[in-house]
């Protein structure tokens, strides 16, 4: 943004989806996810149990099913559906979800069986969601989004936004248990399959009501963005021994957050954010001036608050084409 940085945390995950943030990471190996079935039956077999029929045989590529199929015949829940029919339904609906939005990849036309074992029970999920109506004029969504974010300013945006009344009156209890709600501001990695990332919250400090300082730079791990777990199947919890030590120490890493009434960056953060970053999405040509930081009265206050510990992980960034060379040479290193 114009004064610093949001981003999506387990805060948003366990608020806006209503689910839970803790346990063991979503991995194992993408052929092997039979042996999480319950008492071991088959991935066929299971997944007639739970979506109540079997897709067509061209429908079907090894441990994947066609996208148009879950769609078609889900796309519309009946209006005299029993209570079972609005499960299968629901987890058509989940499964399309978690492998075309939340974790889509390049295959974004088929469905990867691998979540068979997390759609078993819905009970356990517990989630939540409201229905919005799409309309086709995504052109000028967005062009009014970028505005919009260009044109904030300090005071505009609500940092804490699910501290509101009406945010409270609907979420779940669970949420803010202390076993879930400790781990919002632990720096580490997030973990699906072949998929890494990291939850580098001390950058985004007054999305927790504290004061953002100056933050560790970014960790590059354009390595593991390259991985889709595709070219030979692996153990990943081994291949990716690393960040799952990372997952498994989460709570030693949990920086803490001194808690202010006015959250927000301070002006030694608004200082150095102003020389560095990329702070618009529109070209300076689209405004009549050079949209400087505003430094606000709050801002030169806000010294006072502990800037976190550091939690200290090195970069990794994208070798391939290094690595490609030094195997099987070149002409002038033959």
């Amino acid at each position: 943004m114009p004064f610093g940085e949001c981003t999506i945390t387990l805060q948003d995950v366990a608020y806006q989806l209503g689910l839970p943030i803790d346990g063991e990471p979503v991995s194992g190996c993408l052929t092997d996810f039979e042996s999480l079935m319950k008492h071991g039956r088959p991935t066929w077999v299971w997944f007639r149990e739970l979506f109540g029929e079997l897709p067509p045989q061209n429908k079907v590529k090894q441990m994947t099913v066609c996208y148009t199929w879950f769609h078609e015949r889900s796309r519309v829940l009946p209006a005299d559906a029993s209570e079972e029919t609005v499960r299968i339904y629901a987890r058509a609906y989940i499964l399309m979800l978690l492998s075309s939005q939340l974790f889509a990849d390049k295959n974004a036309n088929r469905v990867h069986l691998c979540w068979l074992p997390y759609l078993a029970s819905l009970d356990e999920l517990g989630r939540w969601a409201t229905y919005l109506p799409r309309n086709d004029v995504v052109g000028e969504r967005v062009m009014f989004a970028r505005l919009s974010l260009d044109r904030l300013r300090v005071h505009d945006f609500v940092w804490e936004p699910y501290s509101s009344v009406e945010v409270v009156a609907v979420i779940h209890s669970e949420i803010l248990v202390d076993e879930h709600r400790r781990l919002w501001t632990a720096i580490t990695s997030l973990i699906y399959f072949a998929a890494i990332e990291w939850h580098q919250v001390d950058r985004v400090l007054p999305q927790f009501g504290g004061v953002q300082h100056l933050p560790q730079p970014a960790l590059n791990i354009d390595w593991l963005h390259a991985k889709d777990g595709r070219g030979g199947d692996r153990w990943f919890p081994k291949y990716f021994q690393e960040w799952h030590e990372h997952w498994e120490n989460r709570l030693y890493l949990v920086i803490p957050v001194d808690r202010v009434l006015d959250p927000g960056p301070s002006a030694e953060y608004l200082d150095w954010w102003c020389r560095v970053a990329h702070r618009f999405l529109f070209p300076e040509v689209a405004f009549q001036d050079l949209r400087p930081i505003v430094l606000i009265e709050e801002a030169r206050h806000r010294r006072s608050s502990q800037a976190p510990s550091k939690v200290q992980v090195y970069d990794r960034p994208d070798n391939r084409r290094v690595d490609r060379r030094r195997r099987i040479g070149t002409r002038t290193t033959d």
